[in-house]
């Protein structure tokens, strides 16, 4: 049953429950019956995540709507189709576990393999499900040592929970087979094999009789993209219109990342600035949501390989087109042959750079957007990639010359905070609002590590895993806040004391290290 209903941000709610069993049962509920403007709901092993745009469905809708269901659990669809697995139960781990549980390798392996297991979340990489069996009575612990590389398709199991790792990742659970399953293709609709809910057997197979064990695509790179954006009547394979010369302190192809999707365990990404990416498109005439490339501290430079229109938002610093020094926000004609370089920024960390029709390439589960905590999209610019348009005839005209005023953010910045669901779990709350807070060199795009003094926490042990939300402000034991980016992790086990409002989120996109941050209470509606 439902104990409670916590906060979570401005655009979010974490419904509470006792026991996972519970959780499996609200999920159905909510999903069976859900109402317009819910974005995504996130099950994890106490809590469903429920994220709304407010926009269409307020968060005291949410909470109602959540109360209306009721406290009785519901029965699981026992006429709900059965993905099987195939599996050689040949891991590294089986014969160690299997003695530690006073088993042979060939009784755990048929004790799992017996088991019916249902997928309770998803977390840690798209299309990682953790799966649980009311047969399974082991609680497993992990290696001590994580392994610095598990391959795709293995089959671990830990704490309870089974899982197959849909491509290769680091990993601590006990290995004890292999599955050639397409876990997870980002081709696919759905893109995950195994979603919250699904009902899932292990169908044991021979040693060898797998085949080849190809792990999941890898991430299409910019110079290697098939054509998936091709106008009526041209060449097979777009024509290249920009070349990279150097991207600089790190470059991505970014547009408004992958919604709906956090169930299945694929974060948002996208533009961290999306005010910025909006602005940058407008500019050429583009949809808001295009494909820009994002670039973080400057250094970068392209030539164009076709006569284009292009726009700079963002950071602020040098920009020579040309040869001709050129502003930002604002529509500049991109002459073929001709080389924009971005200097080192002198404000700001992120700039986008959008061109008129979008960048093209192959759309991994409905974005174009790098995912660097994943790999989903295409890899990280290098010199000498090549990028092509994803509209070469584009209806919308460049718009007249305009004024688009944006300030750089200062020294220190003001970031708006709504409240958590974890609040309790420190000594004083209050704290993260007093404390002076500068932004470490631990600053990436999964997360901004703060430097300041710790927060002190009122609860030893660790949290069950629950869902995550870009702009989450985790505070892991050593008490120094990390503020989760757009390509952070959809689940997680340290307590949230607070979320980065949704109107915040932009300007601290452009907090580069030592900035300082002032937290300030958000005001909120609904």
């Amino acid at each position: 049953m439902t104990s409670r209903v916590l906060p979570f941000g401005d655009r979010a709610v974490l419904a509470e429950c006792d026991t996972l069993e519970d959780v499996l049962a609200l999920h159905a509920r909510l999903a069976a019956s859900r109402p317009d403007g819910v974005v995504d709901l996130v099950p994890a092993a106490r809590t469903v995540l429920v994220h709304v745009d407010p926009g269409r469905l307020s968060l005291a809708a949410a909470r109602a709507w959540i109360a209306r269901l009721g406290t009785t659990p519901v029965a699981r669809a026992a006429d709900a189709p059965v993905v099987e697995l195939p599996i050689v139960y040949d891991g590294p781990d089986i014969e160690d576990v299997a003695l530690e549980l006073g088993l042979s390798a060939a009784d755990l392996a048929a004790q799992h393999a017996t088991c019916e297991w249902t997928v309770a979340f998803t977390g840690f990489a798209p299309g990682f499900g953790y799966l649980v069996s009311d047969g399974w009575t082991h609680d497993v612990p992990r290696r001590a040592s994580p392994r610095t590389r598990v391959p795709a398709g293995a089959v671990g199991i830990a704490a309870g929970f089974t899982g197959a790792y849909p491509r290769e990742t680091p990993g601590g659970w006990q290995l004890i087979g292999t599955t050639s399953a397409p876990l997870f293709r980002p081709d696919a609709s759905p893109p995950a094999l195994l979603a919250p809910g699904t009902r899932v057997r292990f169908v044991p197979a021979p040693a060898g009789a797998l085949g080849d064990r190809h792990a999941p695509p890898l991430p299409v790179t910019s110079e290697t993209a098939p054509a998936d954006d091709v106008a009526p009547g041209t060449a097979a394979t777009p024509a290249p219109v920009l070349r990279i010369e150097a991207p600089g302190a790190f470059a991505t192809v970014q547009d408004a990342g992958r919604v709906e999707h956090a169930a299945e365990g694929i974060a948002v990404s996208g533009a961290a600035d999306r005010a910025a990416l909006r602005r940058a498109n407008r500019l050429v005439g583009n949809p808001e949501d295009a494909a820009v490339i994002e670039v973080a501290l400057g250094g970068f430079r392209a030539v164009a390989q076709a006569d284009l229109w292009v726009a700079i938002t963002g950071a602020w610093g040098p920009m020579r087109l040309g040869g001709r020094q050129v502003d930002a926000s604002a529509a500049h004609r991109w002459r073929r042959g001709d080389e924009l370089e971005l200097g080192a920024f002198d404000r700001g960390l992120r700039a986008c750079i959008a061109v008129r029709g979008g960048l093209g390439g192959v759309a991994d589960v409905g974005s174009r957007s790098t995912d660097t905590l994943s790999g989903l999209g295409p890899r990280p610019l290098r010199a000498g990639d090549v990028l092509t348009i994803s509209d070469p005839r584009p209806t919308r005209p460049v718009p007249p010359e305009d004024l688009h005023p944006w300030n750089p953010p200062g020294g220190v910045i003001d970031v708006e905070v709504a409240p958590g669901p974890r609040a309790d779990w420190f000594a004083d709350p209050l704290a993260l609002f007093e404390t002076s807070w500068t932004v470490s060199p631990q600053a990436d795009r999964v997360g901004i590590r703060l430097d300041g003094d710790p927060l002190v926490r009122s609860r030893d042990g660790e949290l069950p895993s629950e869902g995550m939300l870009p702009g989450a402000i985790q505070v892991p034991p050593d008490g120094r806040p990390v503020i989760l980016g757009p390509d952070g992790p959809v689940t997680g086990g340290y307590p949230v004391i607070g979320v980065v409002a949704d109107a915040s989120r932009d300007v601290l996109a452009q907090a580069r290290p030592g900035t300082r941050i002032r937290f300030r209470h958000a005001r909120l509606i609904g």
